[in-house]
């Protein structure tokens, strides 16, 4: 394929502005090291689910385990699964996915926006939201994806509050409603910049 000819080949950059362009490729070993983070993540979620399969075929050790990780405490020595440790360990499920789904979103859509083009315009497996990615459109994005890991911790705790102190849930809704502000005062910002850069381009 023959290359237009009212095309220019790219300007050669001066040495200077090469180097500090060059310098976004220092951000790859952070994003390789969110996959093995992620990794981490999958691991901990299948032992975790091994431990709720063994708990209920009666395995003493996996439902000591689970009741340990998910703080739960009783008036009585837990015996067997019950409808609050299955929950509890659901939800905790849930949230390393949702945790995972952040991490997706760092990892592609940092990538994309501030290192290098990953070019999956023609990829059946395009995430929607890639399409139109930038720094702006992440970060209302990320803010989304707190709340909702929030949210699930929050609903851990008011199903376990029994374990934890009033300040403990008090000090968790506060965060949380404060996590809800920041993440309206984030889109609210966006909207109104993304409304005004068309109207400043038409002068």
């Amino acid at each position: 394929m023959t290359q237009p000819k009212n095309s220019a080949p790219p300007a050669r950059m001066r040495p200077l502005p090469s180097l500090i362009f060059s310098s976004r490729w220092l951000q790859l070993p952070l994003y390789l090291g969110l996959i093995l983070a992620q990794a981490v993540y999958v691991f901990h979620f299948w032992v975790e689910l091994v431990h709720l399969i063994e708990a209920a075929f009666g395995n003493t050790s996996a439902l000591k385990s689970l009741v340990s990780s998910i703080g739960y405490k009783s008036d009585f020595e837990v015996t067997a699964l019950n409808e609050t440790i299955i929950m509890l360990v659901v939800l905790a499920l849930i949230d390393v996915v949702m945790i995972s789904n952040l991490l997706i979103m760092v990892i592609v859509g940092g990538y994309e926006t501030f290192v290098s083009r990953l070019h999956l315009e023609d990829h059946p497996d395009q995430p929607e939201w890639l399409s139109h990615v930038n720094a702006s459109v992440l970060k209302v994005k990320l803010a989304t994806a707190i709340i909702g890991i929030s949210s699930i911790h929050l609903l851990k705790t008011f199903i376990n509050a029994a374990n934890y102190d009033v300040k403990v849930l008090m000090w968790q809704t506060i965060i949380h409603t404060v996590f809800l502000l920041s993440a309206l005062a984030i889109a609210l910002t966006d909207r109104l910049m993304s409304h005004t850069a068309p109207a400043a381009g038409h002068h």
